[in-house]
């Protein structure tokens, strides 16, 4: 197995290993969940692509979501992201599909809005556009660390308020339904999420973050956009081009990501499965206060 960096002191390709070897070897297995520890973001070319096999490959890694109410693949272990309509055909730029994906190319991290965030996503490109829908990232780990120290401690006794609602309301209002909102209440988390392995700090924040506990609404939101900015400043991203084939896994608890614009005429289909994060991985370090948590 290789591994050759990719971005600026994040991220790298994997080389001479497959999905299914992650899926059936332990020792492989190992080599490359040491690798996205230290990485954050781990991206596989050439890949051969199949549900079962990208299913097998991500449950190495823990216990896969079911994907939520109002996403495409609702019920499975499968989020569809794509602009093809039921008919074939790319949908227009006001149809809810494309209106998602809009929402998607604000910097976020998955599923910090749930009850259980995420350990790790894993993107597969089925059918890709010509130019354009590249996927960006930034570590979040190496955005805490620039931080003075005074700030960096402020933050590891901060919490942060996620919605999956204040994203999509960015967008538009209502593209977030009620009957997808129901089961998905507000959640408050730790801004910093220390990786239990290697013991560093990483910024836990995103689209989904709306207020930081302690501060007047408005200059907590104002706070995570600065820590947002900071975090993804000209010269700290990776953007990912997509080729067919490709598989890209990233670290929730480390990364922030983004899907990038392409032609609106042009179709864009991937598949991703989403690893719930467990005690393992340090989510209970990221539990608020109970009397936060009953909030």
């Amino acid at each position: 197995m290789d591994i050759v960096p990719l971005g600026p002191g994040f991220g790298a390709e994997i080389r001479g290993v497959t999905l299914a070897d992650v899926a059936n070897d332990d020792a492989v297995y190992a080599a490359v969940r040491a690798a996205f520890e230290q990485h954050s973001v781990l991206a596989f070319r050439n890949q051969e692509i199949s549900g079962e096999g990208q299913l097998a490959f991500s449950r190495r890694f823990g216990p896969p979501e079911v994907t939520k109410t109002g996403s495409l693949g609702t019920g499975t272990h499968f989020v569809i992201l794509t602009t093809i309509g039921e008919d074939g055909k790319v949908v227009p730029e006001d149809h809810r599909y494309a209106m998602r994906n809009k929402a998607n190319q604000l910097w976020h991290t998955d599923s910090s809005f749930k009850s259980v965030p995420a350990l790790t996503s894993v993107l597969s490109a089925r059918t890709i556009p010509a130019a354009g829908g590249e996927t960006e990232f930034t570590s979040t780990r190496l955005a805490f660390e620039r931080l003075d120290a005074a700030t960096q401690k402020k933050l590891e006794n901060s919490f942060a308020w996620h919605h999956y609602g204040h994203s999509r309301g960015k967008i538009a209002p209502g593209l977030a339904t009620p009957e997808e909102l129901a089961p998905l209440p507000p959640v408050c988390w730790r801004m910093v999420w220390r990786n239990p392995v290697n013991g560093r700090g990483a910024l836990y924040i995103a689209s989904h973050a709306y207020a930081v506990e302690g501060m007047e609404p408005k200059a907590g939101e104002q706070f995570i956009e600065e820590l947002t900015e900071a975090a993804t400043a000209p010269g700290t991203t990776y953007e990912h081009k997509w080729r067919a084939g490709d598989v890209v896994m990233w670290d929730n608890r480390a990364t922030m990501h983004r899907g990038r614009p392409w032609p609106g005429n042009e179709p864009r289909y991937m598949v991703r499965t989403t690893i719930s994060a467990t005690a393992a991985d340090g989510v209970e370090q990221m539990r608020p206060p109970p009397r936060l948590a009953a909030e």
